[in-house]
């Protein structure tokens, strides 16, 4: 049962009237209960409607894959250019096509430095080396060090410092040669 059939569940039993539903799977268990003094003409108090769901405590754990480290590609151009600027595009694809760009491995906060006080990992213009820390990326209260797949020179930053950053969403712009 996953998380959308379990909240479907959940607005099934407080629409419905019912005080308490359980089902139980082979590794999987699940009560609703809710308060008995729940209005059925749909004039509900969040006090009054309140919904506990019990999960087993051996629930069989799935192991999270770790993102594979695949060949960086370059970020694409941009799909809509203005008229004036069309002849320009074309030379600014070709100059980024010699860039590998640093992707995040994982949803989070992106810091180029260790500490507010702190010296930046990398700036526009330093060498980095393959494994060398280039930023932090800090998810649920963890900072995390993102290492550099690739030696190069760094040539642009493409996240602001602080900033939430999605998965494989490009950090850096590396000149590899």
């Amino acid at each position: 049962m996953n998380i959308n059939e379990i909240q479907d569940l959940i607005k099934f039993v407080s629409k419905s009237g019912v005080n308490e539903v359980e089902i139980e799977q082979k590794d999987f268990k699940i009560t609703i209960k809710a308060d008995g003094e729940t209005k059925r003409r749909g004039a509900r108090k969040d006090a009054d409607n309140q919904m506990m769901a019990q999960m087993p405590m051996a629930m069989p754990q799935m192991p999270m894959a770790m993102p594979q480290a695949m060949p960086a590609a370059p970020a694409p151009a941009p799909a809509a250019a203005p008229a004036p600027a069309a002849p320009a595009a074309p030379a600014a694809a070709d100059e980024s096509d010699k860039y590998v760009t640093i992707k995040s491995p994982m949803i989070g906060t992106f810091y180029r430095s260790p500490g507010p006080d702190k010296e930046s990992f990398v700036s526009v213009g330093d060498d980095i080396k393959s494994g060398g820390v280039v930023c932090i990326i800090e998810a649920m209260k963890l900072f995390n060090e993102i290492e550099s797949e690739v030696s190069g020179k760094i040539v642009k930053v493409l996240v602001d410092d602080a900033s939430p950053v999605e998965y494989d969403q490009p950090l850096f712009l590396v000149d590899p040669s």
